[in-house]
C-alpha cells in the first residue's frame, strides 16, 4: 500500500512522537564532529606511553617525562601541595583493571572536558554515581565514548572501601573557578582529540548551534596533564540569558527550577551536586543521557521530568548559563 505524503509525514510524526527513534547525541558534547554512524563502536584503548623525554611545569618543583605522565597506574602528581595525601585508588588504582582516578581527573579532583570534575562532590553523590556505573544504570548515549566504558570497568574492580576513599578525597576539596564562557559568533577551530577538542592554530570558523569547550592551553592539558590549566567554553550568542530563564524561572513551564534541588546558588545542597562552574560538555552529556534513558538509577529518575521536555537547544543554553556562574 502506498501511503499518501500526508500519511507518510504523519507515521513519522507518531513514531518520533512514541519514542521509537532516540535523537542523535550532540557531538559536540561527546567529543566528536558528527553524529554516531551505525555500527560505531569505541576505539580501542592504546598501548601505554613509553616517551622518556623530561618536561616540566612553571612553578612545579620536579619534573617528569610522557611516560611517566601518563602513566596509568601512577601518573606524575605536579603540585602534591595542592590537595590532601591521596588515597592509594587515587594515586595508584588498583592492576590490572583500575587505573589511577588521579591520571583522568587529576590529583586535584579538576577533570577535563571528556571526564567529570569530582572535586567537590558530595561523598554520598559520589558513591551512588559510582555504584550506578557497577550496576549498569550509567552508559553513554553516544556508543563511541570509550571513557566511560573504562568507568563500568573501574567501578565493578573497586572495592566499596575503595570508592568511600576516593569519594572521601575529593570530597574535601572546594570547587574553584576552572572554566571561562565566552560568548561568539566564531570561535577557534579545533579538532577532536582523545575526547578533547585542541586548537591546533589561529584558524577560526562559525560556532554555529553548539559549545566548544576546549583547554587554554592544548599541550598543558593534553601533553602534560597540567592540573592548573582550566578551559574555554565558546557558546553561542545570548545563550547565556536563555539559559538563564530555563534555570532560575523553570521556561514557563517547560522544566523546573534548578535552584530546588541543587540550592539557591547551585552550589549544591546535601548530596545534591553543585552546577556552578562545571564543565557544559559534561552537564550536557549527563542531561542528554537521562532524558535518553542510557543514565538510570534511583536519582536519575528524579531528573527524568526535569528533562523530558527540553530541547538540545534548551539543554545546551542551561549548561552554558552553570558553567558562566562563579563556583
Amino acid at each position: 500500500m502506498k501511503l499518501s505524503r500526508f500519511a507518510t509525514f504523519a507515521l513519522a510524526f507518531a513514531v518520533i512522537a512514541g519514542g521509537l527513534f532516540a535523537a542523535d547525541p550532540p557531538p559536540w558534547a561527546y567529543g566528536f564532529e558528527g553524529p554516531p554512524q551505525p555500527g560505531a563502536a569505541p576505539a580501542p584503548v592504546g598501548p601505554a606511553n613509553t616517551d622518556q623525554t623530561p618536561r616540566s611545569l612553571p612553578g612545579a618543583k620536579g619534573q617528569f617525562a610522557r611516560a611517566q605522565i601518563a602513566n596509568r597506574f601512577g601518573p606524575a602528581d605536579w603540585f602534591p601541595e595542592d590537595h590532601p595525601t591521596m588515597p592509594d585508588v587515587v594515586a595508584h588504582g588498583k592492576q590490572p583493571n583500575v587505573w589511577a582516578c588521579g591520571l583522568c581527573h587529576y590529583p586535584n579532583g579538576k577533570g577535563r572536558a571528556e571526564n567529570a570534575g569530582v572535586n567537590g562532590l558530595p561523598t554520598d553523590y559520589f558513591i551512588h554515581t559510582m555504584n550506578d556505573f557497577k550496576n549498569g544504570n550509567r552508559k553513554s548515549s553516544d556508543p563511541r565514548k570509550a571513557n566511560t566504558n573504562l568507568m563500568v570497568q573501574f567501578a565493578k574492580n573497586m572495592s566499596d572501601d575503595e570508592i568511600k576513599a576516593a569519594a572521601e578525597y575529593f570530597g574535601a576539596m572546594k570547587w574553584t573557578p576552572w572554566i571561562k564562557v565566552v560568548e561568539t559568533k566564531m570561535a577557534p577551530k579545533a579538532k577532536p582529540n582523545n575526547g578533547l577538542f585542541i586548537v591546533e592554530g589561529k584558524e577560526m570558523e562559525p560556532l554555529g548551534n553548539r559549545i566548544l569547550e576546549t583547554p587554554v592551553n592544548g599541550e598543558a592539558t593534553e601533553v602534560l596533564r597540567d592540573p592548573h590549566s582550566g578551559f574555554t567554553a565558546y557558546v553561542p550568542m545570548g545563550a547565556v540569558k536563555k539559559g538563564e530563564a530555563l534555570v532560575t524561572k523553570g521556561g514557563g513551564g517547560k522544566t523546573i527550577a534548578c535552584a530546588n534541588c541543587h540550592g539557591a546558588d547551585l552550589k549544591g545542597l546535601g548530596p545534591v551536586p553543585g552546577l556552578a562552574g562545571r564543565s557544559p560538555s559534561y552537564l550536557m552529556r549527563q542531561m542528554f543521557d537521562m532524558q535518553q534513558g542510557s543514565r538510570k538509577g534511583t536519582w536519575t529518575e528524579l531528573m527524568k521530568p526535569v528533562v523530558a521536555n527540553l530541547t538540545t537547544d534548551d539543554m545546551m543554553n542551561i549548561v552554558a548559563y552553570t558553567a558562566s556562574l562563579m563556583p
